[in-house]
């Protein structure tokens, strides 16, 4: 059964990117865009979401990446490669340090360059333009999950269940008496 392109919908996310790290919240987003959490997702297809990240300067990067991670890009003339530092790159620009790790994520071709790309919307404060566009009261994406954090309970809440859990014992086992 086919999947006509017609009939994608296409829902708005809003992902809140303060202390977030730079690869992980590019590896939440990616799929996003991609569609990849939707049943009707087709490798070939652009069923993918909109994105708008928030707070694009408040972002993290971990170790002496600050320092040395370094953005290089070329002018086209002759000798006019050019590089600059991440944290001068958050200076002038921060919304590409997010760009360029989230398209690094995507297949280089056609479907991201004129569809996945424009879905993606970056701000470097608090405040966006797509206000209409996003549910009413809509709360942005959960943190991704790091290593160190000790308050990541992966959706499953406070209390995984409402039977108590007792070591040794195992219903359907007969006791020996």
């Amino acid at each position: 059964m086919s999947f006509p392109g017609r009939a994608v919908q296409r829902t708005w996310h809003l992902v809140d990117a303060t202390s977030q790290t730079v690869g992980r919240l590019a590896t939440t987003v990616a799929p996003i865009l991609k569609g990849k959490h939707k049943p009707t997702y087709r490798p070939d297809g652009d069923v993918g979401d909109f994105v708008v990240i928030v707070n694009a300067e408040k972002v993290h990067f971990s170790g002496k990446k600050w320092s040395d991670k370094l953005y290089r890009w070329h002018t086209g003339y002759p000798g006019g490669l050019k590089e600059r530092p991440a944290k001068d790159m958050l200076e002038r620009k921060p919304e590409s340090i997010l760009k360029k790790a989230i398209l690094g994520m995507l297949h280089r071709n056609n479907l991201r360059n004129s569809h996945i790309e424009p879905r993606l919307r970056i701000y470097a404060g608090p405040d966006h333009p797509h206000a209409a566009q996003l549910p009413e009261g809509v709360k942005p994406l959960p943190v991704h999950p790091r290593k160190r954090m000790g308050n990541f309970h992966f959706g499953l809440g406070e209390k995984y269940s409402e039977t108590p859990y007792h070591p040794g014992s195992a219903k359907g086992r007969e006791d020996e008496a």
